[in-house]
């Protein structure tokens, strides 16, 4: 009975990992759609950033404010509220500092989202490869328990080997359902803020 739970399971497995909404992007193995990178035009309707692009790096202090805005462990008020505080203090500068804190949140939220994006297409090849082999370890208990002699011990320990197998491959398939949520909260803190910071500009 057990060997043929698994190897329903290992058909379903296979199934699921081999399944790509996108054919674009075969190990995208969310439910979301990819979108490789946020659109600058989705998320400002500021002014052009073009001439500021790359400057934000140079200024120290917008530095060590993007690390923490960008910082999923910033609560988004928190990140709201420190916005609000440098733009107000920053004087005659505040249109330039405005738009150069923007430029560094949206490189540094947009390379947040790649690494995130990439490490999940990492997992799933693996889980794809772990599925193929849970189905034949599957196919080979199968022949192990037809087999005469039957050897207990080989059956005992294959078994005991897909079942550990299946259990990592459930743990770690709940792992990326959750980390697909994150290039949406990502994308989600990078509208919130942009927003703020035009808003602050007026």
């Amino acid at each position: 009975m057990k060997v043929w739970l698994l190897a329903a399971l290992a058909i379903a497995l296979s199934g699921t990992t081999a399944r790509a909404a996108d054919p674009r992007y075969p190990d995208w193995p969310c439910t979301q759609a990819k979108v490789p990178e946020i659109s600058l035009a989705a998320v400002w309707a500021g002014p052009p950033l073009d001439h500021v692009q790359n400057k934000w790096k140079d200024d120290a202090k917008i530095n060590a404010l993007v690390a923490k805005l960008a910082a999923r462990k910033t609560p988004l008020d928190e990140a709201e509220k420190s916005v609000k505080e440098f733009l107000a203090a920053s004087g005659s500068d505040k249109t330039t500092n405005a738009k150069l804190l923007f430029a560094g949140l949206f490189d540094t939220l947009n390379a947040q989202r790649s690494q995130v994006m990439n490490g999940l297409e990492r997992v799933s090849r693996k889980q794809r490869e772990a599925a193929d082999k849970i189905r034949e370890e599957t196919l080979q208990l199968h022949t192990l328990q037809g087999a005469t002699p039957r050897d207990e011990a080989k059956v005992e320990a294959l078994s005991n080997e897909l079942i550990w197998k299946t259990r990592i491959f459930e743990d770690r398939s709940k792992v990326v359902r959750f980390v697909c949520e994150v290039p949406t909260t990502i994308d989600q803190r990078l509208f919130a803020l942009g927003r703020v910071i035009q808003q602050e500009m007026e």
